[in-house]
């Protein structure tokens, strides 16, 4: 079953005003773990920003980004033949 795509930050229900999220929220909007996102920040494909000595925030635009479609149909079928 595909993961469904986030819809773009400004029609999201509950995404907070602010272009900056913790980890927590980010990994609720993405429907990840924490765990998972700090995986994919150390492997460079998430990017974070620190704020102080201690506060990470990550932009929900860069969390629109590390989500992709899958693709099905005869793009599926040809890779599976090749």
């Amino acid at each position: 079953m595909p993961v469904p795509r986030p819809l773009p930050s400004e029609q999201r229900l509950g995404t907070p005003a602010s272009e900056w999220v913790s980890f927590q929220q980010a990994a609720q909007l993405v429907g990840v773990s924490v765990d998972t996102l700090r995986r994919r920040i150390r492997a460079g494909k998430l990017p974070a920003y620190r704020f102080g000595e201690r506060l990470i925030k990550i932009r929900v635009e860069d969390l629109d980004n590390l989500v992709r479609s899958i693709p099905l149909g005869n793009r599926l079928r040809r890779r599976c033949a090749s």
